[in-house]
C-alpha cells in the first residue's frame, strides 16, 4: 500500500480504539451509578450478589474461628469441677446401692484379682530389689514398690469396672448423705463386695502360688512383709487404715474427674504410689499379701491375719473413705452444705 493509505488507516484504528475506551468508561459509571434506572439493575444485582457473597463467606469464617475457639476451650476442660466431682460420685453410688447382691458380689470378685494382680506386680519389681536395699536406699526400693503395682490394679478397677470395697465406702456415703441409699442397700453394697474382694484376692494368690511364678528375691519380700504386717499393734493398724484410703479415695475421686483414660490414670498414680511408699494399710491389697506370704511359709495362721490386721485395717479404711472424704465434700457441696 502508499505510505498516504497506511497512514490513513493507523489514525483511524487509533480513533477505534479511544472510541472504545471512551464506551467501555462509559458501560461502566452506568452500570454503577445508582440514579441511571432500569438500564443498569441487571449489573447492580450482579455487583449486590457479589456483596452478599462476600458477607456469607465473611460470616462463615467468622463462625468457624468461634467453633475453633469452642474446641479449643473444650479440649482444655478435661476434668469436671470439685462440686460435679460428688455429684458424680453420688450418682455412681446411687447405681451401686441398686446392684443385686450377685451382680456386686462378681464384680467385687474381679476387684479383688484386679488389686491382687497389682500387689504381684509391686512383688515382682520393687519385691526384687535387695541390692537396692542393701545399698541404704530403702527409700527408692518404696518407690518401686509404690509405682509398679497397685496403681496398675486400681487401674483396671476403674477402667473396665469393679466393685472396691474400699472406694465403695466413699461412693455410698455419698450416695446416702444425698438421700440416694439407704443404709440397707449401703450395708448390702459393703459386705458383698468386701466378700468378693476377699475371694479374688485369696484365688489369686493360690494361682500365683501354684504357678511358682514369683522369684526367690519376691519371695523373701512378701514372706517379710507378712510378718511385718501381722506383728502391727491395732491401734497403729487403724490409723494407718485411715491415712491409706484417705489417699485411695481421692486417686478414685481424681479419676472419676478425668474425662478420658490418660487423665484418669494420671489420678490414681500419684496417690496410690504415694500411700505404697509411706507404707500404709490397704486391707484388699492385703487380702493378697498375707496369704501369699502364708502359703510361701510365712508363719502366719489365718486368725492372725485377720485380727492382727484386717479387722483393724478395714475400720480404718471405713473410716477415711465414709467419713473424711465422702463426709468433708458432702459438708461442701451436698445436702449439708445447703
Amino acid at each position: 500500500l502508499p505510505r498516504r493509505d497506511e497512514a490513513s488507516i493507523s489514525a483511524r484504528m487509533r480513533v477505534t480504539s479511544v472510541a472504545a475506551a471512551a464506551l467501555a468508561c462509559t458501560a461502566s459509571v452506568q452500570a454503577f451509578a445508582p440514579s441511571m434506572g432500569a438500564f443498569n439493575r441487571p449489573a447492580m444485582a450482579s455487583s449486590a450478589k457479589s456483596m452478599a457473597s462476600m458477607r456469607l463467606v465473611s460470616a462463615r469464617r467468622a463462625q468457624n474461628s468461634r467453633v475453633r475457639t469452642n474446641v479449643a476451650t473444650n479440649t482444655k476442660m478435661e476434668f469436671l469441677t470439685p462440686p460435679q466431682v460428688y455429684e458424680a460420685i453420688a450418682t455412681a453410688g446411687e447405681t451401686k446401692a441398686k446392684m443385686s447382691a450377685f451382680k456386686t458380689f462378681y464384680l467385687g470378685v474381679l476387684a479383688g484379682v484386679y488389686i491382687a494382680f497389682g500387689s504381684c506386680l509391686a512383688m515382682t519389681v520393687g519385691g526384687a530389689c535387695q541390692g537396692i536395699v542393701a545399698g541404704g536406699n530403702l527409700g527408692v526400693q518404696k518407690l518401686l514398690l509404690g509405682l509398679f503395682g497397685l496403681p496398675t490394679g486400681l487401674a483396671m478397677v476403674v477402667i473396665a469396672g469393679g466393685e472396691l470395697f474400699t472406694g465403695n465406702t466413699a461412693f455410698l456415703s455419698a450416695a446416702a448423705i444425698e438421700g440416694k441409699a439407704t443404709p440397707g442397700q449401703l450395708a448390702k453394697n459393703w459386705f458383698f463386695s468386701y466378700l468378693g474382694n476377699l475371694v479374688g484376692s485369696v484365688l489369686l494368690a493360690y494361682l500365683i502360688f501354684a504357678s511358682g511364678a514369683m522369684a526367690a528375691p519376691s519371695i523373701a519380700t512378701v514372706k517379710a512383709i507378712t510378718i511385718a504386717k501381722t506383728s502391727i499393734p491395732f491401734s497403729q493398724a487403724v490409723m494407718r487404715g485411715i491415712l491409706c484410703n484417705w489417699l485411695v479415695v481421692m486417686g478414685i475421686w481424681q479419676a472419676t474427674a478425668g474425662k478420658e483414660i490418660v487423665s484418669k490414670i494420671v489420678g490414681i498414680i500419684l496417690p496410690i504410689s504415694a500411700f505404697v511408699t509411706m507404707g500404709f494399710e490397704h486391707s484388699v491389697a492385703n487380702m493378697f499379701f498375707l496369704p501369699t506370704g502364708m502359703l510361701h511359709g510365712a508363719e502366719v495362721t489365718w486368725q492372725m491375719i485377720f485380727m492382727n490386721n484386717l479387722l483393724p485395717v478395714t475400720i480404718g479404711n471405713t473410716i477415711a473413705g465414709a467419713i473424711f472424704v465422702a463426709g468433708s465434700y458432702a459438708l461442701m457441696y451436698g445436702k449439708p452444705s445447703k
